[in-house]
């Protein structure tokens, strides 16, 4: 199950990467002009919010795109160390 799971959440990733391009570890930088990782910050500091508010739309799983987000931000912090 541990597996399903993580490959559902990898499947999101890399449909969401297609859709928008790397666009959270490659920000375009046209208002904010931060670090990725900052702004993958603020994305998490958002979905739990929406978690704890309870306020999410139904076609949305706040949770896997938290999960989602949390690996985005493992993944630029590797990045910035290579």
């Amino acid at each position: 199950m541990i597996e399903e799971a993580c490959d559902e959440i990898k499947d999101l990733l890399i449909t969401k990467n297609r859709k928008y391009g790397n666009s959270a570890l490659e920000p375009v930088s046209i208002f904010y002009r931060g670090d990725a990782g900052d702004a993958l910050k603020v994305r998490i500091d958002d979905k739990l919010s929406r978690i704890l508010n309870r306020q999410h739309d139904e076609d949305e799983d706040v949770e896997d795109d938290l999960i989602g987000y949390l690996i985005l931000l493992k993944v630029h912090r590797k990045m910035k160390k290579a």
